[in-house]
């Protein structure tokens, strides 16, 4: 039933048998991490409870029987997802975006119509753990009485949401991928030179989808900055100018992309946990709005002070 889907036996063994005995619960919570394959699972899923001679055809995006709520940001007092943004060429906000109370009172006028081609109505709610209190109160309330629908929550673990929403759903947890999976899902995507980057795949911890994220987010950003190592850091002067350039080429989401880079690239050089507890200190401090070309000040500073530290302690230590 089930085409292209690799590493997530567990899950679809469960939806298939939901399937085949007609035992279809009204919610369901797909827990795991981006990139594994929830959404596709969640879709072909669908694709199987509405009418599939209608949906093979088209995106099941599309089916009116369908829909598909993803987190927004508000912009110009309009809901616009992180992918419509990025198409328009609109800059992120430094917030997260959000599932919001507009949307699920949509997501409920919607539950209140009869279907037009298939047997129920479906919604797939995409980063479910984003939603505020009152979405969550709201869509707590639709879960009591659904209807004749099935709603499907995709969220990196139950503890992401309340536990009155998780109570309320079928669980079906979703793995990370062993290596020979994520080899099989980037060659079959076309990004089998990701593999070619053992740091990324690393990166990624088990999610394909990460992976070629993380190959793209690379991409856009110069090779200067990918390649600069704490030997180049060897005067307070070299720190203040890499912070600086950091600063005017990335946004927020690519300055915290590239923390994470280098949090592995220097675990793997260097094998220092000091120097990781100081690029996740960065990380939080830019995701609480402080000043980003202070905090890569501050942090390139540190790690350029810790590394000259241990090269001095390195010199003092007796060689047989």
């Amino acid at each position: 039933m089930f085409k292209g889907i690799i590493g997530q036996s567990a899950a679809i063994e469960y939806l298939q048998r939901a399937i085949s005995t007609q035992r279809i619960a009204p919610a369901y919570l797909f827990a795991g991490p981006e990139g594994i394959g929830r959404s596709r699972v969640a879709e072909q899923f669908l694709s199987l409870l509405l009418d599939p001679k209608q949906t093979e055809q088209r995106s099941l995006k599309n089916h009116p029987d369908s829909l598909w709520i993803a987190p927004t940001y508000k912009h110009k007092n309009k809901l616009m997802t992180v992918a419509q943004m990025q198409e328009q060429e609109i800059a992120l906000p430094r917030s997260h975006p959000q599932i919001r109370l507009a949307q699920i009172r949509d997501m409920t006028q919607f539950l209140s119509q009869s279907p037009l081609e298939a047997s129920r109505l479906a919604v797939v709610i995409e980063g479910a753990e984003t939603m505020n209190e009152a979405a969550a109160n709201a869509l707590l309330k639709s879960l009591e009485e659904p209807g004749n629908a099935t709603l499907i929550l995709l969220a990196p673990n139950i503890d992401a949401l309340i536990p009155t929403l998780v109570s309320r759903c079928q669980r079906i947890p979703f793995s990370r991928l062993n290596a020979a999976q994520m080899a099989q899902v980037l060659v079959q995507a076309g990004y089998g030179e990701v593999l070619d980057h053992p740091q990324l795949v690393e990166m990624a911890q088990g999610s394909p989808g990460c992976a070629i994220a993380h190959w793209h987010q690379q991409d856009s950003i110069s090779p200067d900055l990918l390649q600069a190592n704490l030997d180049d850091l060897n005067t307070p002067l070299a720190c203040l100018e890499l912070a600086q350039k950091i600063d005017q080429a990335l946004d927020l989401p690519s300055q915290l992309w590239l923390l994470d880079y280098y949090q592995q690239l220097y675990w793997r050089t260097y094998g220092n946990s000091v120097l990781l507890h100081q690029f996740e200190k960065a990380k939080e401090q830019l995701r609480h709005y402080a000043q980003p070309r202070l905090v890569w000040e501050v942090t390139l500073l540190a790690l350029a002070e810790q590394q000259d530290s241990q090269t001095k302690t390195n010199e003092r230590l007796p060689t047989n």
